[in-house]
């Protein structure tokens, strides 16, 4: 007993010894083996760069090109051609052009789809000076930089075709009569933004009832022929639709209202008119129905006076085109001969005969047609124009031929361009005054080498059968060398003094081509020279340089 109870204390004392001792190390143990078990913090993770707004990392699923993403990105970019975005995206990444799979690209530019322009409300009275560029070229690279070359120089506006003369509409737009068409400028509001971006004014060209595709695709929409009942042809060409038809009249204002809602600050109506050559007395138009055959007029005197005591209507001249036409209009007893022979507006009349000034000579009364004209129903149609598009806030600015400022009567027969009644339903009149195109006028022989004088008489006889109206004269200018040896940048500079001289506001260079380089170089020259040869700050001899107010917001994102 004594033994087992020695035993017993020995085992128990040895127990106490071990939970002691087990107190003691078990700390230490976990300590350890947490400190083993616990991962070593890591020093934070690098911030990825940071990517300024409207850029777009792009990691390559396979070998890829710059070129590649920027004709996939375009739609979405600030850019306005591939050729540019590609630039721009090669910048971006250090001059890179091909990236290998898993590699990032930088995409910049990106911004929020689709934008939705504002139009720039201004004063009519503004000073516009622009160029026009075709709808093909103002979506191209080279139309890029003609128009950052013209801004550069003093320009500020570019009228850009929406509608050409042959019945092309440069932009998406959706209706029964236009159909499937090739589209040259993909988004309208873009190109805008792009101008309201270097404070440039934005002047939409829609080319009205000369309509080449519209007619081939719907001969019924045509002037019809007298004679054989069916399409009438201009000097053989099916290029005329019939002004009068409420169809084609619906479909130009639509057109027109649908461009002033993507931003532009100016819609201008060309061929706004009758078409002045052909067989006049075979073609068989909708407002004559159940309406008699109405002779021609005989010709009178052309002044502005003659007119006014006659008690007839004023008559226009205007248009613009890509082609050189010529024609003859049917001539009219003691009237003078009417050639269309134009570089840049075809149709355009150019007058000829060696008593066309020196009319009043002629004691001939004017025989005024009796029941509708042609004048009333191009007055109706733009007064129903007006009517939807100057809401909008819009300008409404219309192309007329130069000739009709002599007021002939041959001419308003024709054309319909009754320059008192068009002036009450627009904001702008730009009579085109190419010197060129007034040949066989006042004697002169050469009139292409007489600027100074017919950029004059022609803002004289403006002037005058529109004073009071309020409209303002922003004329056509001649920037193209056809029938005339002296074009030149001097050429330039005489046209805009003399149109400024005689009360016209800004001006616009026409050249088919888009070659304005003889502008390029009259520009800074006539800046320069303004205040000199006794221009003043108030009275500039060229032009005054108006700079358009910027915009406080240019662009907003759409919600679609």
């Amino acid at each position: 007993m004594p033994l087992n109870k020695s035993l017993v204390l020995s085992t128990a004392v040895r127990m106490v010894l071990g939970l002691v001792l087990a107190a003691l190390l078990f700390p230490r143990h976990y300590k350890r083996v947490s400190a083993a078990q616990d991962p070593v913090p890591s020093a934070p993770a690098p911030t990825p760069p940071a990517v300024p707004d409207g850029t777009l990392l792009y990691k390559a699923k396979a070998t890829t090109t710059a070129l590649f993403l920027a004709r996939t990105n375009l739609t979405n970019s600030s850019y306005m051609t591939v050729a540019e975005f590609e630039d721009a995206i090669r910048k971006a990444n250090g001059g890179k052009a091909t990236f290998k799979k898993d590699e990032t690209a930088v995409i910049p530019g990106i911004q929020p789809q689709p934008i939705v322009e504002k139009s720039r409300p201004f004063p009519k009275t503004e000073e516009i000076r622009a160029v026009y560029l075709t709808g093909v070229m103002a979506a191209s690279d080279k139309g890029q930089r003609i128009i950052r070359e013209w801004r550069s120089v003093g320009g500020n506006a570019v009228v850009f075709d929406i509608k050409d003369s042959d019945g092309s509409v440069a932009i998406p737009f959706d209706h029964p009569l236009l159909g499937e068409h090739k589209i040259y400028m993909h988004d309208v509001p873009k190109f805008v933004h792009f101008l309201h971006s270097m404070n440039m004014h934005a002047i939409a060209r829609i080319a009205i009832f000369r309509d080449e595709r519209l007619v081939v695709a719907h001969p019924e929409l045509a002037i019809q022929s007298r004679r054989n009942h069916t399409a009438w042809r201009e000097n053989g060409k099916l290029v005329w639709t019939d002004p009068s038809n409420p169809k084609i009249q619906d479909y130009d204002i639509a057109l027109a209202k649908h461009v002033a809602q993507l931003g532009v600050d100016e819609v201008q109506f060309d061929y706004v008119r009758f078409p002045a050559e052909g067989d006049q007395k075979d073609a068989q138009f909708v407002y004559q129905k159940d309406q008699p055959e109405v002779p021609e007029p005989a010709s009178c005197g052309d002044s502005a006076a003659d007119h006014v005591a006659t008690g007839a209507s004023p008559v226009p001249q205007s248009e613009a085109s890509n082609s050189t036409t010529k024609a003859v209009a049917t001539p009219t007893t003691n009237a003078p001969t009417l050639k269309a022979q134009h570089e840049s507006h075809p149709g355009q009349p150019v007058a000829v005969g060696k008593n066309a000034k020196n009319s009043k000579k002629r004691q001939n009364v004017c025989q005024v047609p009796r029941g509708p004209q042609r004048s009333d129903v191009i007055a109706g149609f733009l007064k129903k124009a007006y009517a939807e598009i100057h809401p909008t806030g819009v300008l409404l600015s219309l192309d007329v031929f130069g000739v009709m400022a002599w007021q002939r009567p041959v001419d308003l027969s024709h054309t319909g361009q009754d320059i008192v009644q068009m002036a009450r339903f627009c904001d702008i009149l730009s009579p085109m005054i190419y010197p060129s195109h007034f040949f066989g006028m006042d004697n002169i022989e050469h009139p292409g080498d007489e600027p100074a004088h017919f950029i004059g008489e022609s803002m004289d006889r403006f002037m005058l059968i529109t004073k009071g109206s309020g409209v303002v004269i922003r004329p056509w200018l001649q920037a193209f060398h056809w029938r005339t040896k002296t074009y030149s940048p001097e050429y330039i500079k005489v046209q805009v003094e003399t149109a400024r001289l005689k009360g016209g506001i800004g001006f616009l260079f026409w050249n088919a081509a888009n070659d304005y380089s003889k502008p390029y170089i009259a520009m800074p020259e006539m800046k320069a020279s303004n205040y000199k040869d006794g221009g003043t700050k108030d009275n500039p001899k060229y032009f005054r340089g108006d700079e358009l107010p910027a915009p406080t917001v240019s662009a907003a994102v759409s919600a679609k």
